[in-house]
């Protein structure tokens, strides 16, 4: 199965349909409650719903997956049954394949049910109707792309004796988000310097995203979240709750991160811890949905 410890939950609905081909004269059985193994709605709601809840049984590359809801709705036709599936989640993966599990396996218990009787029975169809969540859903779309700074605020980094290596994740990241990325330096632990760093970004250089990388823990020199709120006109704690939610689900540490977030003119500035694999991780949580920000700042509203 693909590795999705990364994603962040977000709701996914998808809705399948089934269409199981009838005789006029089955429909009528059906509707004067003579069909032989008994009511067809009530066994295709049933059979739908347990298909879907385990469609990762049947589906070797499905994970598991907590269903929040399976909506079913039969309808007979004058010749032919049709079945609506609708599953509903909030977690990782999409529920495309619940939906058509579960209308799969409701026209397969049309089938049963009515094989003696019809010898013209067709699974007519079986197709994903709609699907809607995950992670594409919240990709914004702008007439050029979004400008980025990189900050990587470590004194061993500055001085050289150790190599850069969150920043630059951060940078490649970004530009596959379709970021333009116009600055990436480092400086040391110098509360002056990451103020002067933090307002040339946003003032200079107007990025759309400010992102330091740094100097957010409990050290003597981790003074990064205290010189970022100097600069900030409004601090968006939102944004740090989130990142510090995602982390602490993969690792205990994630709380003693002070990171701060905020505005400053039209300029998103995000704190982000100082190693690689926390960057990682931040940045799953901070995209795509930090993209939306510019929007609002330019007056757009949700």
């Amino acid at each position: 199965m693909f590795d999705v410890g990364d994603k962040p939950d977000t709701l996914r609905i998808a809705t399948a349909r089934a269409i199981v081909k009838v005789s006029a004269e089955t429909v009528s059985l059906i509707m004067e409650g003579k069909s032989p193994k008994g009511d067809i709605v009530d066994a295709a709601r049933i059979s739908a719903t347990m298909g879907a809840k385990r469609t990762w049984d049947l589906l070797p590359y499905c994970h598991p997956i907590p269903i929040d809801h399976v909506k079913v709705d039969v309808s007979i036709k004058t010749e032919s049954i049709e079945v609506d599936v609708q599953v509903k989640t909030t977690w990782k993966t999409g529920v495309e394949m619940e939906s058509l599990t579960g209308a799969s396996i409701a026209a397969l218990t049309i089938y049963d049910m009515l094989k003696p009787v019809d010898e013209t029975l067709a699974i007519e169809s079986i197709k994903l109707l709609s699907k809607s969540g995950g992670l594409k859903d919240f990709y914004e779309k702008y007439d050029k792309p979004l400008s980025a700074v990189v900050i990587v605020i470590s004194d061993s980094v500055s001085k050289g004796e150790r190599s850069d290596k969150s920043g630059k994740l951060a940078v490649e990241r970004l530009k596959e988000s379709g970021f333009e990325v116009v600055d990436y330096r480092v400086i040391p632990d110098d509360p002056s310097q990451i103020e002067s760093s933090l307002v040339r970004g946003c003032d200079e250089l107007k990025a759309d995203l400010v992102l330091t990388s740094g100097g957010t823990g409990l050290g003597p020199r981790d003074t990064t979240p205290e010189s970022t709120r100097k600069v900030l006109e409004n601090e968006i704690i939102g944004i740090s709750e989130a990142l510090r939610m995602h982390g602490q689900r993969r690792t205990p540490l994630s709380m003693l991160s002070r990171g701060a977030a905020g505005v400053r003119g039209k300029s998103v500035v995000v704190n982000l811890p100082g190693s690689a694999k926390a960057v990682s991780e931040s940045l799953d949580a901070l995209l795509p949905g930090i993209l939306h920000a510019s929007k609002m700042l330019g007056g757009h509203g949700h």
